[in-house]
C-alpha cells in the first residue's frame, strides 16, 4: 500500500496532457488518521483504500500514461520468470483487498473476479488496486510489446473492493468485512495493501483468515518527509504471522518513504515500480503498497509449487530465502522467488513437506541448499579480523623465535660475522 496520500489526484484530472506524459499519483490507500496531503507528489507517502462515502462517489482515477517501452527494474531485478518453467502460481487463489480492480486493463482482463463490499460498483475508482494487482498477475504480452509481467500470471485472482477513496479519517469496518471476505472466497493468499489503526474487528479478521491457512501480506506503511519520526506501525502488517513489507529502492537501500517503526518480514522493489494503472500503465509509482504486491505474488509461485506448506511455514521460507537484511526496516532483505520457490533449506530433504518436489535447481538435477541468512554483523567482522590479525602477529613470532634463539645460543649471544676468504677479503 501506499503510505503516501493523493494529494496530485484532482489535478491529474485536470490536466489530462500533463498526466499522459507523468506517472499517475501513487496511492497508498490508508485508512488512518491522517493529514492533508501535500500537493507535491514527490513529498506524499503512500496511501489507502477506504470505506463506502454517504455521497454520491467520483470515479475519476488518475490518467494513465498509453504504454510502457522498457522492461521495469523491479522485474530484472527479483527475476520471477525464472521459475515459470516450474509454477506460474496456478491453482493458488489472491485476493486483493483495495480500491478495487479495473477489469477491462488488457492485461487483467477476463482473469479476475470482483467482489464489491462497499455497495457501490466494483470499479477501481483510485487506481491503487488495479496496480497492485497488475504487479502479481498482469497477463504475459511480451510479443505484443507490453513489457510488464505479473509476478503469478497463473493465479486466480478476486479483488475485494472495501473504498471508493485514497483516505479517510480513522478505521474503516469494509476493511475486515473485505478480509473475511476474501477469505470466504478461497483465497490462500490476501494482499493488504493498506495502513490501517488496530482496530478488534481488524485483528479478528487476520485471526481468522490464518485459521484458514490463508497468508496475509500487508504493507509497512509510508511516511512523508513531514511525519517521519512520529508515525506509528502500521496495521494488519504489525500483527503476528503477518508478512510485513518494507519498500527499497532500486538501489538495495530502504526507500525513505518506507516506515521503518512497523515489524518487517521481509522486502521488494518499492520505488520507481511500473505497473498496471485503469486505462494502461503507471510508470512511477511508489510505496510499500506496491512492494508486498510483489511478495503475494512470489507467495503465491511458493503455495502452488509447495502445496503441503501452511501459512506460517510459507512466510518462514520466504524469510529464509530472502537476500539479506539491507538495515533497519527490510527485514530479511530483497524477497528471492527462485531461491523461495526451488531452494531446499536446512532440516529438509528431498521428498519432504517443505522440499520442492524433487529438489533441484531449474535446467539443472542438482539441489540447492540454503543457508537462512542473518543480517550483516560488521562490528563482529571487524573484531574477527583484527582478532585474526594478532593471531597471525603472534604465530609469526613464534616462528622467528624458533629459528634466531637456537642460534643465538649456539654463537653464545655473540654478534655473527661475514665469512671471510683465505685472502682476508669479505667473501
Amino acid at each position: 500500500m501506499r503510505a503516501v496520500k493523493l494529494g496530485g489526484l484532482a489535478v491529474a484530472g485536470a490536466l489530462g496532457l500533463v498526466a499522459f506524459t507523468s506517472a499517475p499519483p501513487a496511492v497508498a490507500l490508508k485508512p488512518t488518521p491522517s493529514t492533508t496531503p501535500s500537493a507535491k507528489r514527490s513529498s506524499k507517502p503512500p496511501s489507502t483504500p477506504t470505506t463506502a462515502p454517504s455521497q454520491p462517489i467520483e470515479c475519476n482515477p488518475p490518467q494513465a500514461v498509453a504504454a510502457l517501452t522498457t522492461q521495469p527494474w523491479a522485474q530484472q531485478r527479483l527475476d520471477f520468470t525464472q521459475v515459470w518453467n516450474l509454477t506460474k502460481g496456478k491453482g493458488v487463489t489472491v485476493a486483493v483487498v483495495d480500491s478495487g480492480v479495473d477489469v477491462t486493463q488488457p492485461q487483467l482482463a477476463g482473469h479476475v473476479t470482483s467482489v464489491d463490499v462497499t455497495h457501490t460498483r466494483t470499479t477501481d475508482c483510485v487506481g491503487h488496486g488495479t496496480a497492485v494487482a497488475g504487479i502479481i498477475a498482469a497477463q504475459d504480452r511480451r510479443s505484443q510489446n507490453m513489457p510488464v509481467v505479473g509476478v503469478a500470471p497463473d493465479v486466480h485472482l478476486v479483488s475485494v473492493k472495501f473504498t471508493n477513496q485514497e483516505h479517510i479519517e480513522g478505521s474503516d469496518p469494509n476493511l475486515a468485512k473485505a478480509i473475511r471476505e476474501a477469505v470466504a472466497l478461497k483465497a490462500k493468499v490476501i494482499n493488504v495493501s493498506v495502513q490501517a489503526p488496530d482496530t478488534p474487528d481488524l485483528k479478528s479478521a487476520v485471526k481468522y483468515a490464518q485459521s484458514r491457512d490463508a497468508v496475509v501480506v500487508a504493507a509497512a506503511g509510508n511516511v512523508s518527509d513531514q511525519n517521519r519520526g512520529t508515525v506509528g506501525p502500521a496495521y494488519p502488517a504489525e500483527y503476528p504471522g503477518v508478512i510485513g513489507v518494507g519498500s527499497l529502492a532500486p538501489d538495495g537501500t530502504v526507500a525513505g518513504s518506507s516506515n521503518t517503526t512497523t515489524k518487517v518480514s521481509v522486502s521488494a522493489p518499492g520505488q520507481a515500480v511500473a505497473t498496471l494503472w485503469p486505462g494502461g500503465y503507471a510508470p512511477n509509482e511508489e510505496g510499500s503498497s506496491f512492494a508486498a504486491a510483489f511478495v503475494s505474488g512470489t507467495a503465491a509461485l511458493v503455495r502452488a509449487y509447495h502445496p503441503k506448506l501452511n501459512y506460517k511455514q510459507v512466510k518462514a521460507r520466504l524469510e529464509a530465502t530472502a537476500d539479506g537484511s539491507a538495515g533497519a526496516g527490510s527485514g530479511a532483505g530483497m524477497i528471492n522467488p527462485r531461491q523461495a520457490v526451488t531452494a531446499l533449506l536446512p532440516g529438509e530433504e528431498p521428498g519432504s513437506a517443505g522440499a520442492p518436489p524433487g529438489a533441484t535447481e531449474p535446467g539443472s538435477g542438482h539441489a540447492i541448499r540454503v543457508a537462512y541468512r542473518e543480517p550483516p554483523d560488521r562490528q563482529t567482522r571487524s573484531v574477527a579480523l583484527v582478532v585474526a590479525g594478532a593471531a597471525l602477529g603472534g604465530a609469526a613470532v613464534v616462528v622467528a623465535a624458533g629459528v634466531f634463539v637456537p642460534m643465538g645460543r649456539r654463537r653464545g649471544w655473540q654478534p655473527g660475522r661475514r665469512p671471510t676468504g683465505s685472502d682476508g677479503t669479505d667473501t
